[in-house]
């Protein structure tokens, strides 16, 4: 199959995307589709829906494994591995230089003030990009947009993303709209297998997590495979599974260290998810940062690219189409809730509620500003209005 466009082109890509691609997973997931699907047609729209699918249904951070699936579409594990990477290094090589600033200067008492215009930018960002997937995807079928509203409220009411919800939605549309034939050779369907892979790396990660004794960077590296082979849905859904963790479990950071950790996943492009070299970088260095790192990684991109030729072997089968449409409808609720979950977070006061609502004006009606400059923009109000308020 001609793919219509090379691999060092999608290497530049998601190179330039990892560098300067904010908002967090909701709005990098609607990035690669604006411009891989729609913009440059690389990327087909059922192979799109089939890796949302995949990233939503397997643990880890979304975004990534979906740069690790699209990099696989046309050019298999090599051009999963080195998407992945393209992705996720600019990210790491940031956060990694912002704990060392951290260490040296005994932290960043700039970085609420920046968050606060940047958080509010993001919302606006996110938002649009919600619409955009939502428009795109959901149209005007009748069971999906029940499919998408129900994901929508449950991930409201828990601020959290089930894998649950992905999972009876696929099976719901399936029944309804193909109801059940042989279509795997397996004999096994496509949420039995998705629920099989999870089971078989839960008791894996739990065999290494009971190894006790081990060196600081062993332990690191344990923990945060674990962060990386249980978290479904965002890198946001990783945060609390974090939390427990680092500054309950281990002790490895106080609570504010672990808040301004936090902050700096969010005022830096990328994956969400990055935090943990931050955190890997506090606790051991630069050592810790790429241990932390390549632990949280590896895990979602061996469970992308396992069952990825299985996907695209047999994706096109009405009962697979059924299954991912339904996935996909859940999955972009979800992403929907999410923009609500984070808002309120985010949105505390009328500035903030300016800071969005001036975001989602300008990128709706001026198709070419990019969002790093009003990112930057909304930086810059923060540390100016921030100090006003709380001084």
């Amino acid at each position: 199959m001609n793919a219509g466009y090379s691999l060092w082109q999608l290497v530049q890509y998601m190179t330039k995307l990892g560098t300067i691609g904010f908002g967090g997973p909701v709005a990098l997931v609607g990035y690669m589709h604006r411009d891989l699907v729609e913009q440059r047609k690389w990327i087909a729209e059922a192979d799109y829906k089939e890796g949302l699918t995949l990233s939503q249904l397997m643990p880890g951070p979304l975004a990534a494994q979906l740069a690790i699936y699209l990099g696989y579409v046309h050019y298999g594990i090599t051009g999963a591995t080195l998407a992945g990477i393209a992705f996720v290094l600019p990210s790491f090589l940031m956060v990694v230089a912002l704990g060392a600033a951290y260490v040296a200067y005994g932290g960043l008492t700039w970085m609420q003030a920046v968050f606060y215009g940047v958080g509010a930018a993001v919302i606006g960002i996110i938002a649009l990009s919600a619409y955009k997937l939502t428009t795109k995807s959901i149209g005007k079928d009748k069971l999906l947009w029940a499919i998408y509203l129900v994901a929508a409220v449950i991930t409201v009411v828990t601020e959290s993303e089930i894998v649950w919800v992905f999972l009876v939605a696929g099976v719901l549309v399936w029944l309804v709209r193909a109801p059940p034939k042989d279509w795997f050779p397996s004999g096994r369907g496509a949420a039995g297998f998705a629920l099989a892979s999870v089971g078989d790396q839960a008791s894996t990660a739990t065999a290494l997590a009971s190894t006790a004794d081990w060196s600081v960077l062993a332990q690191i590296g344990v923990f945060f495979a674990e962060a990386g082979a249980f978290v479904f849905g965002s890198g946001l859904a990783i945060v609390p599974f974090l939390y427990g963790g680092v500054v309950n479990g281990h002790h490895w950071l106080t609570e504010r260290q672990f808040v301004d950790a936090v902050a700096v996943a969010m005022i830096t492009p990328g994956p969400v998810v990055i935090t943990v070299g931050f955190i890997g970088y506090l606790v051991a260095g630069l050592a810790g940062a790429s241990v932390a790192a390549l632990a949280t990684f590896l895990p979602c991109y061996l469970f992308t690219i396992i069952p990825a030729p299985y996907f695209r072997k047999h994706g096109k089968k009405p009962g697979i189409v059924a299954f991912v449409d339904g996935c996909t409808a859940a999955a972009i609720g979800t992403i929907a809730g999410a923009v609500v979950v984070l808002g309120r977070r985010s949105i505390v006061d009328w500035p903030t509620l300016l800071i969005m609502a001036a975001t989602l004006a300008i990128l709706w009606r001026m198709k070419k500003v990019p969002e790093p400059l009003v990112v930057a923009v909304a930086a810059a109000v923060g540390l100016v209005v921030y100090p006003l308020l709380k001084g």
